[in-house]
């Protein structure tokens, strides 16, 4: 089953990506629905009303839903997706457990973005987090120990774990300026992660249509700033620079890689010395 929930940090808005794309590109049917009534505080996030002319014609409501759907080869599997709770998580836990068991489920994967002090220019990164150590694949530890906000679909994974089930998250790298935007690169990046997980076969075309456009948009705007145009190459040879070391005896054994702190600071020195009055 694959997990997304909005609300939480989701930079590149690369998991919302991905569920898009499923929707859009594949059949699907719900299976199972949660009452968001019950777990949702509607004057956080305001659901739209539609006004027309002299009424009101329509409600967007918000939907918590399990669809069903079918790969490339026809193999079936979960989607869930929707609003992050706002009350009621460990009550939201149980009920994907109950999911879990009754569909027979042996493997839940979290998607999203998270943003990171790299360039766009280079590969997109990954973190992969799960339940069981064999689970975890192609994975540099960016953070030893870290504590961050509780959110549901970690929680969900903690529980899981507890439980005896199953579970990875996957994160992709998105640059630190591209967070704001739809960034499908890595929404791709995650579809290509999900295939190594699970071996599914999910479409792409239209989010590699939709990369292409960005790329260019991006790079059109790069080159139109050369400000900004320095500041990504300072950043292209930070990110090179520790790559080399990475890939150094030493550096694999420790596991190192260039955190979001490190890149930052060289960001943060560069745009340091560019204010400077005596910079040639």
């Amino acid at each position: 089953m694959l997990l997304h929930l909005e609300g939480f940090m989701d930079a590149g808005s690369a998991g919302k990506g991905v569920v898009e794309a499923l929707l859009e590109e594949n059949d699907h049917q719900p299976v199972a629905s949660f009452d968001v009534d019950q777990l949702m505080d509607y004057r956080s996030r305001r659901p739209n009303l539609t006004f027309s002319i002299d009424h009101w014609s329509d409600f967007d409501a918000p939907q918590l839903v399990v669809y069903l759907l079918r790969d490339a080869q026809g193999q079936p599997y979960l989607l869930l997706s929707g609003p992050e709770p706002d009350f009621a998580w460990e009550r939201f836990v149980d009920a994907v457990e109950d999911l879990v068991d009754y569909f027979a489920i042996s493997l839940v994967v979290g998607l999203q973005g998270i943003p990171m002090g790299v360039p766009h220019t280079r590969p997109l990164g990954l973190t992969v987090h799960a339940t069981r150590p064999e689970l975890v694949f192609d994975n540099r530890p960016v953070f030893s120990e870290m504590q961050v906000p509780g959110h549901a679909a970690g929680l969900l994974q903690f529980r899981l774990g507890q439980s005896g089930r199953d579970a990875i998250g996957l994160a992709a790298h998105v640059p630190h300026y591209l967070t704001q935007m739809s960034y499908p690169a890595a929404s791709l990046r995650l579809i290509e992660a999900v295939a190594k997980a699970t071996d599914l076969e999910l479409p792409t075309s239209s989010l590699e249509m939709s990369r292409e456009e960005v790329a260019e948009e991006i790079a059109q705007q790069v080159a139109e700033n050369s400000e900004v145009e320095e500041i990504i190459t300072t950043l292209e040879e930070q990110y090179d620079s520790f790559t080399e070391q990475a890939e150094s005896d030493e550096m694999l054994a420790d596991g190192r890689v260039p955190t979001a702190e490190e890149l930052g600071a060289a960001f943060e020195h560069f745009l340091a010395n560019q204010d400077r009055p005596d910079k040639e």
